[in-house]
């Protein structure tokens, strides 16, 4: 049943040739036998689950199920859920049982998805390795010695092992295209405001957008459907009609117009990865679309702005935690001020401290003009360059990540060369528009990731191109070893 697609379960179910309990069990059973190895959840909620199975069941034969009821998934462990531990990869929230539900994690109940558990991640989606987790690292599928990409490395993994048919994940600076790529699967961050932020704990507020991950463009769009529209709650959030994602999925491409940026294929991008996404592109061309060279002239900047941006916001949003209402306390305080210290110096890893560093530097009095607003206005720049793109080209692509999956400690001791892991993912964070990874061919045996974005709420186009690619070729299908 692993080897099923969400669109083949969700048949299976309704024609009886199993039971959603069967296949919560089965899965359950798999993350039980495999995930020693690869650390990819921090949380099970086995019982909460074949519950939910049961109900879901009873739906399935009353003939009131909808294209996602029974059938599992993974949770990234930064949505609260009611009652579970929500703990963002970190040891501040390690004893932090959410009170309520994220507006993600009541549209998948309300659809009928059932919770796995709750994967693991970069502490407070602070990383590009799934490395500075407090409940250790995330291994990557393909290989036990390499990383699987962050901060949703543990949804990518739980679903490239398949441990799960699909799983959430959120994306600030490349976070769910990112580890997409690394471990050959299909994410998707849709255009920022599509999906509720609300419950969804922040890391940078004006950037952090949810997503799902799955093996094909149309289990993606299965599950964005129930993800997307507004949410009250949200002030981010875009009150905007969510499309059918899955209606345009079979449609042509012929004369689409992709724009290819020259500044995504130069220098820091590996030979072999560049030639598997040419590769990528001459499959485009067979399908009758145009390719165009364009110029992102300010995408040099992505890097720098983000890291000023990302931080500073960090720095606001991590402030509440402070080991006075929830979270990690120390134990006997002196006073107040002993308090904040060693509460966030003992909850807070290195990372996510460098990071708040950073941030607070930048807002302080002073350097707020010469950092953080010029950023900002950097960022304007990014977005006025992918809106000059858009008046050429239908769709951008590029290549996901600069390399196949690195190695387990390899960057850890170079924070810029692992920042640089998101270089051609940060602009599209930093502009708001949307984008996805889809798997598009492997160098030494490890999957290789090709980057699709669109213009703002065209995530049905997005899905559409790369649903076409996925009807002629076979990357998306490939299952590691030891995990068939």
């Amino acid at each position: 049943m692993h080897t099923k697609t969400i669109v083949d379960l969700s048949s299976g179910l309704k024609e009886g040739a199993f039971s959603s309990e069967e296949l919560v069990q089965h899965f359950l059973k798999r993350i039980d036998q495999l995930d020693p190895d690869l650390n990819s959840f921090i949380t099970v909620t086995g019982e909460q689950a074949l519950a939910a199975a049961h109900e879901a069941d009873q739906k399935i034969k009353a003939g009131g199920a909808g294209p996602l009821t029974g059938i599992p998934f993974a949770h990234k462990d930064i949505f609260c859920t009611k009652g579970v531990r929500t703990s963002c990869g970190s040891r501040m929230l390690d004893n932090f049982i959410a009170p309520y539900n994220a507006g993600v994690t009541e549209k998948m109940q309300q659809a009928g998805a059932i919770m796995l558990g709750k994967t693991n991640m970069d502490e407070f989606a602070m990383g590009s390795s799934n490395e500075t987790s407090y409940y250790g690292p995330v291994k990557n599928p393909w290989g036990d010695n390499l990383v699987p990409g962050g901060s949703s490395g543990g949804s990518a993994s739980a679903v490239a092992a398949r441990l799960s048919p699909a799983s959430t994940g959120t994306d600030t600076g490349g976070s769910i295209r990112q580890p997409a790529a690394l471990c050959g699967i299909t994410g998707i961050k849709p255009t920022y405001g599509r999906v509720s932020r609300y419950g969804m704990i922040a890391f940078a507020s004006s950037l952090d957008q949810g997503g799902p991950m799955a093996r094909t463009a149309e289990d993606a769009a299965l599950v964005l459907q129930t993800m997307a529209g507004f949410d009250e709650r949200d002030s981010t959030c875009v009150d905007q009609p969510v499309p059918d994602y899955t209606a345009s999925l079979n449609d042509s491409i012929q004369g689409l117009k992709i724009g290819l940026p020259k500044e995504y294929f130069g220098e820091g991008l590996d030979a072999n990865v560049a030639r598997t996404i040419d590769e990528a592109i001459a499959e485009y061309r067979k399908l009758g679309a145009e390719v165009v060279d364009i110029s992102l002239p300010n995408s040099k900047l992505a890097a720098p702005a983000y890291y000023v941006v990302a931080p500073a916001e960090c720095s606001s949003n991590l402030s509440r935690m402070d080991g006075v209402r929830f979270g990690h306390r120390c134990k006997d305080p002196v006073d107040l001020e002993d308090l904040y210290k060693r509460s966030r110096g003992e909850g807070f890893g290195e990372e996510v401290k460098r990071r708040i560093l950073i941030g607070a530097y930048a807002l302080s009095a002073g350097y707020y003009d010469a950092y953080y607003l010029k950023a900002q206005q950097i960022r304007r720049l990014i977005s006025d360059d992918f809106k000059k793109a858009f008046e050429q080209v239908d769709v951008i692509m590029s290549p996901t990540a600069p390399t196949t999956a690195f190695g387990l400690g390899e960057k850890t001791k170079d924070p810029i060369t692992m920042y640089l892991s998101d270089i051609y993912t940060i602009a599209v964070n930093l502009a708001g528009l949307p984008g996805m990874s889809v798997p598009a061919g492997f160098v030494n045996e490890l999957p290789v990731g090709l980057q699709i974005i669109g213009n703002y709420f065209d995530e049905a186009r997005l899905l559409n191109v790369a649903h076409q690619y996925q009807q002629v070729t076979d990357w998306h299908t490939r299952i590691p070893k030891g995990f068939e």
